[in-house]
């Protein structure tokens, strides 16, 4: 594992500039927390380093090719239960780990329920409980606590700092609380320049 070495990137869509010139170097291991306005470029940065879009300049080093990802959609199988969605992703060998962390994300009741019959919040926690189960050095979280309610966010937020351990965590939040309770360095993108 190594350092992720952002440099002056920049991204437009048409006219409009979301990203300008913007640097942050990760350290191995390390916690940030991405944050700023919405419609700022935290979703777009995220979406350069996962390789989904292409940047217009700058250059970043040091993203290693498997990455653990919560998208700000879900992106379930709504036929699948919570665990057989974990399980196309991680494989039958983590059975144990998967009800496990379900189980911790409050989630014992609903194992084998079809995800489309699932609370917002609680199809949040299986994508959650996919990403930090997936064995990558990196971890990209797009807003993973929103719809969760207090007890629950916290719970989840102890999960990501049991799992994150030894990894490189960069999340997008709006939560100046959930950067503190993840011992999260605060990355804050400011307006591009026109």
């Amino acid at each position: 594992m190594q350092d992720i070495v952002i440099s002056h990137i920049s991204k437009s869509f048409g006219e409009k500039r979301v990203l300008s010139d913007f640097s942050a170097t990760l350290k191995a291991g390390g916690s940030y927390a991405l944050m700023g306005a919405s419609g700022i470029g935290k979703t777009t940065l995220l979406r350069i380093l996962l390789s989904l879009e292409n940047k217009d300049g700058g250059e970043i080093t040091g993203v290693p090719t498997r990455i653990a990802t919560v998208f700000q959609e879900d992106r379930l199988i709504a036929t699948l239960s919570a665990k057989d969605n974990l399980r196309f992703v991680l494989g039958n060998a983590k059975d144990a780990e998967i009800e496990a962390l379900l189980t911790e994300l409050g989630l014992a009741e609903s194992l084998s329920a079809p995800v489309s019959t699932l609370s917002g919040g609680m199809r949040r926690r299986v994508s959650l409980a996919r990403a930090l189960l997936f064995d990558a050095p990196l971890l990209l979280l797009d807003e993973p606590f929103k719809g969760l309610d207090k007890d629950t966010k916290l719970s989840a937020i102890q999960a990501v700092k049991k799992y994150s351990q030894g990894r490189t965590l960069l999340f997008v939040t709006h939560d100046q609380e959930e950067a503190s309770l993840l011992d999260a360095t605060i990355l804050l993108l400011s307006p591009a320049e026109p």
